[in-house]
């Protein structure tokens, strides 16, 4: 036989493989010491800066108000310093346009001075403004071709920071970017504007419980991050997952996930020297990673840090993403971040833990040991509850994309419903407020006795938790469960922040009218609230099995959204309650809003485009002459041993002759599904999603079928149980 031998070269390569560079001495300097080195942030500051600017620089970050652009040509000079002696040539506005990506324009130091020399400058001016190519980025439409002015905006509320490579490093700072216009082309502006709504709202609320000046209230978010690891001599023999992300052929492994023993065992070698890379690595960029451990699918694995500034968070999750990526690279690896990389496995999201609070209150969403008294708690998980079922059908819209659609709804990731979770505690909280007057009562965890005495007695939590649910309550904050591992956070937290930022808006009303300024009547006009929110969007709250069917049908009768399809959930983006809070909280304008809805719709056809492409390229010029050969083997061996005299059982080739017959016929579907020309982007879309997926799957399917009869040494990719089981 005269198969392909990528498969077993890569096989052998990672049997025999050696670490590509020297061990990384742990000792030599602690992670105390490494944290923040490489960042301009309150110690660089403080050392670097005379004390009347870096007090005004401060302030600008602690109240959220405008830069002094004064002082800004001091800063420049100090922060470039800084970084020429970390070694950097290049200064780098980093933003984040709509690709979902990180994008930057590197700029030298060095000017010529005119005389033949040259001398290193970067101004106020410099540091404050860029100017990249704005046509170049998706837009939905707000820049033409030919209108290629934008702007980066320096964002003093995200520390710069200095980007090492083995030839230099770059000083990077975070920017917003926006149009000629002043439009939003990126994911940062509307993270910003999302979060100065909602410090303004709640704001309101903290004034009417007497905390005059508070202190400016701050969005905070700590995503978990789930990715795959596989050899990267596995990746480069598969072009769908260098092109695509993801497999797009590949039978179940003998074994898999069932044994869930995976799930938090020993982490192997090879992987856990790499993750300690990567979080030395984020170390130095002040990136707060706390949390590593197997995830449930074999080859899968978590990073998680503890919370921060929404916007901090947003900027370092990715730059996660990209260390993540290149640390693996150096271990022989590849980090596949694509939320469903192997079909039939558990893929791979980012929960997203959000709260909100100030520096002197602290967390505003910590309910206390009585929750049932804490009316200022009260108030604020009240509005949260509204938001997420008056916007219900927004939540489904920012985690939709073409990745997660494969994801969302299996035994490893919430349905496409948006539902709360509160916990048997808050529940029965709301329960006794809604029934009439105020509550008296919080339920209490107790104590849990082991029954081994040596074991100390442990606290027992007041409520379970449920994996299930996409929107979770869990102590002092919200997971957001049902986003995809690809993709940024941004979006999600815009959305957050801007529909609670509305709900407050509308508590802080009711409210205001209600006390008239006296606040006395503060208690009786908060329980009249909690009251009429728990009634009218009660309905959002479940804290059952979110995978049984049965909840699909309630769900139905309490009115929430369904949205199974990216082009199911993206046309609320632009339904008219959303554009209505955007525009009221000067987050993102009616256009802003359709710009985004078209981007992320092209970016879903041309996804699905990509891969039906690849489908056909792939069974068509692997798959099928792989098919053939062992055809034509079988075929001449039962020739031979006839003309020999000996019976051959034919059931094996005619088997094979159906499915090479099968695997041609779903290819000229495919082919007849993408000749297809749609009157309009919605309209593609959707023939993306009921036409062209579903003739994917037909050639997979005979595909996947075919590997189980195909001689192993003729099968030309690397298997599942290749790359999920061989570290």
């Amino acid at each position: 036989m005269s198969g392909s031998t990528s498969r077993t070269r890569a096989v052998t390569a990672v049997t025999n493989y050696k670490p590509i560079s020297e061990p990384l001495n742990f000792a030599e300097t602690p992670s105390r010491k490494l944290f923040g080195v490489n960042v301009f942030g309150g110690w660089a500051m403080r050392e670097r800066l005379p004390k009347d600017v870096y007090k005004k620089l401060i302030k600008s970050l602690d109240q959220g108000k405008k830069l002094d652009e004064s002082i800004a040509d001091v800063v420049a000079a100090a922060m470039r310093d800084w970084a020429i002696d970390k070694g950097a040539t290049h200064y780098a506005h980093v933003f984040y346009p709509l690709t979902g990506l990180t994008a930057e324009k590197h700029d030298s130091f060095l000017s010529p001075d005119g005389q033949g020399g040259a001398i290193t400058e970067f101004t106020g001016k410099q540091l404050i403004q860029g100017e990249p190519d704005a046509s170049s980025f998706p837009s939905g439409g707000i820049r033409a071709t030919f209108e290629a002015r934008g702007y980066t905006a320096w964002d003093v509320t995200s520390p710069a920071y200095i980007l090492e490579n083995p030839n230099g490093t770059t000083l990077c700072i975070p920017t917003a970017f926006v149009s000629w216009t002043g439009e939003a082309l990126d994911k940062k502006t509307p993270v910003l504007r999302s979060m100065q709504a909602l410090n303004t709202q709640a704001q309101r609320i903290l004034k009417l419980f007497g905390h005059d000046n508070a202190p400016r209230v701050s969005a905070t978010a700590g995503p978990e991050q789930e990715y795959f690891l596989i050899d990267r001599n596995f990746y480069f023999a598969r072009a769908d997952l260098i092109t695509a992300g993801r497999t797009l052929f590949g039978a179940p492994p003998p074994k898999g996930q069932e044994m869930d023993d995976h799930y938090f065992g020993a982490i192997p070698e090879r992987v856990l020297a790499c993750m300690l890379e990567t979080e030395h690595e984020l170390y130095k960029l002040g990136v707060p990673v706390k949390t590593r451990h197997n995830e449930v699918a074999p080859g899968q694995y978590e990073i998680a840090p503890v919370y921060e500034n929404a916007n901090v968070a947003t900027d370092h999750q990715q730059l996660t993403m990209i260390t993540l990526k290149r640390v693996a690279q150096k271990y022989g690896m590849e980090c596949l971040l694509h939320e469903k990389p192997f079909a039939g496995v558990n893929g791979s999201g980012k929960h997203l833990n959000w709260s909100l609070g100030n520096a002197s209150l602290g967390n505003l969403l910590e309910p206390g040991e009585t929750p049932h008294d804490n009316a200022q708690f009260l108030v604020f998980c009240s509005a949260v509850i509204r938001a997420v079922h008056k916007f219900n059908h927004l939540m489904r819209a920012v985690i939709a994309h073409a990745g997660n659609d494969h994801r969302l709804g299996a035994n490893e990731a919430p349905p496409a419903i948006i539902s709360i979770f509160l916990g048997d505690q808050l529940t029965d909280v709301f329960e006794q407020i809604a029934k009439g007057g105020s509550a008296k009562r919080s339920k209490k965890g107790g104590t849990m006795h082991i029954g081994v005495d040596t074991l100390p007695p442990l606290p027992r939590d007041a409520g379970d938790r449920n994996r299930t649910s996409p929107f979770a309550f869990t102590g002092n904050k919200f997971e957001f469960r049902a986003l995809g591992s690809a993709q940024s956070i941004a979006g999600p937290l815009v959305a957050l922040n801007t529909i609670i930022a509305d709900s407050l808006d509308f508590a802080a009303t009711e409210l205001e009218n209600a006390t008239k300024g006296d606040p006395r009547k503060l208690n009786g006009a908060v329980q009249k609230l909690v009251q009429k929110i728990i009634k009218e969007h009660g309905a959002i709250i479940f804290n059952g099995d979110n995978y049984a069917n049965e909840w699909h049908k309630e769900a139905k009768k309490r009115g929430l959204s369904n949205n199974r399809t990216t082009p199911d959930a993206l046309p609320a983006i632009t339904s008219p309650d959303v554009v209505a809070a955007f525009k009221k909280h000067g987050v993102l304008s009616k256009r802003e809003l359709q710009s985004r809805q078209d981007t992320y719709t092209e970016q879903y056809c041309a996804t699905v485009n990509v891969e039906a492409i690849l489908t056909i390229r792939m069974s068509r010029t692997r798959i099928f002459p792989a098919a053939v050969r062992y055809q034509n083997e079988l075929a001449t061996t039962c020739t031979n041993l006839k003309a020999n005299g000996y019976d051959f059982d034919a059931k094996t080739l005619d088997k094979i002759t159906l499915l090479v017959k099968a695997l041609q016929d779903a290819i000229n579907g495919l082919e007849d599904a993408m000749n297809h020309h749609a009157k309009n982007l919605k309209a593609e879309a959707r023939h993306a999603c009921d036409v062209t997926l579903p003739a994917m799957l037909a050639v997979r399917s005979v595909a996947d079928a075919l590997e189980g009869y195909v001689a192993d040494d003729l099968w030309p990719l690397p298997t599942y149980q290749e790359m999920l089981f061989i570290k």
